[in-house]
């Protein structure tokens, strides 16, 4: 009788953590499935106009470029994972009033910009270099600053060789894949949650052909040599208040970090829109 329940319970067992691990890896999969969607006509009074440009990440990068003919500079837009474009529509609009031009993308995997994968800012990386290039070209001479959020930030500082810009303003940016996906997985699952993250993880190597050595701005923000403001949500639980602290302490100067009262994760905009605007416009009128 007691070997019978033994059994039982040892199957019970195998069964519970077989699902367990077939739980993470669909959330594997469904965390680096593309997010594509058709994202029609830009803002009228952005006077958007729809480009393309090639990027080594494989992927011919949908955009809006939106210039101004008398621009104090030009800032790049990149969105958070699994957003695009339209997530960054309200920046760009304060920007144009304040008188940038701006280009807005979508990232590989995501919008009406094809892709295999979302790889966390490893191809994307690839994305902003070929942005970075498109406004050079584009506008020779032009001081260009960029806004980053999440995913779009981790792009930023994963790209190589490292970005020749005048401002970077990264918001909620992971300091390493482990931390992003352990946050994450605390926030569903509870404390237990950061067992998990290992399986996780594993899968980086299958999926993508990246480890999770290859995912850590922290190792590159001490190269990046203009001007940096860190943003992060006051009540982030994805990516923390220390998580930014521990980045901004890696940044050479100049440097500074705002910890935005009252957001969470990528609402950094609409949680207190006139002093994130006026903060964002005082940095950008530096360059």
């Amino acid at each position: 009788m007691i070997r019978t329940i033994i059994k039982r319970v040892v199957a019970l067992a195998a069964i519970l953590v077989g699902l367990a691990v077939a739980g993470v890896a669909f959330v594997g999969w469904v965390l680096v499935h593309p997010v594509q969607t058709r994202i029609g006509n830009g803002p009228v009074e952005l006077n958007a106009q729809a480009v393309t440009f090639r990027s080594d990440s494989g992927a011919s990068v949908a955009a809006w470029w939106c210039p101004l003919s008398e621009s104090r500079g030009t800032v790049l837009l990149l969105p958070g994972v699994r957003a695009n474009r339209l997530s960054m529509v309200d920046r760009a609009r304060f920007l144009r009033r304040a008188g940038y031009s701006t280009l807005l993308i979508d990232f590989q995997a995501t919008g009406e910009t094809k892709g295999d994968s979302i790889t966390f800012g490893w191809k994307e990386s690839r994305d902003v270099l070929a942005a970075v290039d498109f406004i050079r070209k584009t506008q020779p001479g032009d001081h260009i600053g960029i806004i980053g959020s999440s995913l779009g930030g981790a792009a930023t500082l994963l790209a190589y060789p490292s970005l020749r810009v005048d401002a970077l303003i990264l918001e909620a940016v992971y300091p390493t894949i482990e931390v992003a996906t352990e946050n994450r997985l605390q926030n569903y699952l509870g404390p237990i949650g950061r067992w998990f993250a290992p399986l996780l993880l594993k899968q980086l190597p299958t999926r993508l052909g990246v480890s999770a050595e290859d995912l850590r701005p922290i190792d590159h923000i001490p190269t990046v040599s203009c001007p940096i403001l860190l943003m992060n949500g006051e009540k982030d639980r994805n990516t923390r208040p220390d998580d930014a602290r521990l980045l901004f302490s890696r940044a050479q100067s100049p440097k500074q970090l705002w910890v935005v009262p009252n957001a969470g994760h990528v609402d950094l905009h609409e949680a207190t829109t006139a002093e994130y605007e006026a903060r964002v416009l005082a940095f950008l009128g530096q360059m």
